[in-house]
């Protein structure tokens, strides 16, 4: 049984893609600062800190959803930064199509557990 919300496969994923695009985009040149720097990293920490936000919630089904719904709108907006990345030659394609494909993996996850709340929360989890 999972205790903490690190402890689950998609935090794990998308805690590890969050730093793997803080490290690339320490070499972005700085006119990006503000722009896109900010913003990936920005989504894909708010990915993590909403996931945490919505395990704080599992007693309560629907707020539970409700942030893992963000977390998921978070990844999304994560995807179209790096696919910017990558177009704009910051990020090589490889490593675009790896990190794109673990976010995929992360969408997916968040998709499951909204679907099917019920193993994550109710009474038992109070």
């Amino acid at each position: 049984m999972v205790g903490r919300v690190h402890q689950l496969q998609t935090y794990e994923r998308a805690y590890g893609a969050a730093m793997d695009l803080y490290r690339a985009s320490k070499a972005w040149p700085k006119e990006e600062r503000y722009a896109l720097v900010d913003q990936i990293r920005r989504s894909s920490r708010s990915v993590c800190a909403n996931m945490a936000e919505a395990w704080a919630k599992r007693p309560y089904p629907k707020h539970f959803v409700s942030k893992l719904s963000d977390a998921h709108g978070e990844a999304e907006e994560t995807l179209v930064w790096i696919r910017f990345a990558r177009d704009c030659d910051y990020l090589n394609p490889e490593a675009a199509e790896r990190l794109t494909e673990i976010y995929r993996r992360v969408i997916g996850g968040l998709i499951k557990m909204m679907r099917r709340p019920g193993p994550w929360c109710g009474p038992a989890r109070r």
